[in-house]
């Protein structure tokens, strides 16, 4: 059985190492110790939650939580602080994270907290580099680097979820009638065609970049690196 991933930030070191220990039982544990190595995990690779302490070298918890967020990941957030005041935790909530939790916590608590963030994270929290954008395929969007958000057709967010999901291989147009065909029911969907393909390429380049999706003579397409 596959264990959910979980970053977990933490600078303490007596604490930390209790800490994986606790949650390695349950979770596959990526534990740093400074905050811009905890952005930099969270920007490359998908969790199922993430833990901070608020108190953070290199980047401060509260900052870090708006970085994630910034970059359009939803995983959830659960803020571990000293901070017990009203105040700091309304800070806290109100930069990004979904809960938190004041030092010295019981393990115990800390696990049924992470249980129930974990429960409540859907898939909505997907996304996919597209060279400095991010296409959120379950919420039907991709965002440029300038952060303004483009709404997709079902049929559009399909095409481009499958070539951002295999970057360097060249899909036939064949290969990418089936992505063409996964389009929502709510959408006229016409006989699905090779044809159909480069009408979808062509208005997915129109609404972004024309970068965005490489045309490879003789070949096909691939995914792009638009700036």
């Amino acid at each position: 059985m596959t264990l959910p991933d979980v970053l977990y930030a933490e600078d303490d070191d007596q604490l930390a190492e209790m800490t994986v220990e606790v949650l390695s039982e349950y979770y596959d544990v990526d534990h740093v110790a400074d905050g811009a190595e905890a952005l930099d995990h969270a920007l490359h690779r998908s969790y199922g939650v993430i833990v901070l302490d608020r108190r953070l070298p290199g980047m401060d918890g509260l900052a870090l939580v708006r970085a994630i967020r910034r970059a359009r990941i939803a995983t959830p957030v659960l803020l571990l602080t000293a901070l017990g005041a009203v105040d700091d935790r309304v800070e806290g909530l109100d930069a990004g994270a979904n809960d938190y939790l004041v030092k010295p916590f019981a393990f115990e608590e800390l696990l049924a907290r992470m249980r129930a963030l974990h429960r409540g994270f859907t898939a909505a929290g997907r996304r996919r580099r597209v060279g400095e954008w991010i296409l959120t395929p379950d919420t039907q969007a991709i965002y440029s680097p300038t952060e303004a958000r483009i709404p997709l057709t079902a049929t559009e967010t399909a095409l481009l979820d499958v070539l951002a999901a295999s970057p360097e291989h060249i899909f036939s147009r064949q290969e990418l009638v089936g992505a063409v065909h996964r389009a929502d029911q709510d959408e006229d969907r016409e006989t699905v065609s090779t044809a159909s393909v480069d009408t979808y390429v062509h208005y997915v380049r129109r609404k972004t970049v024309p970068e965005i999706i490489e045309t490879v003579r003789g070949r096909g397409y691939r995914l792009g690196d638009p700036r």
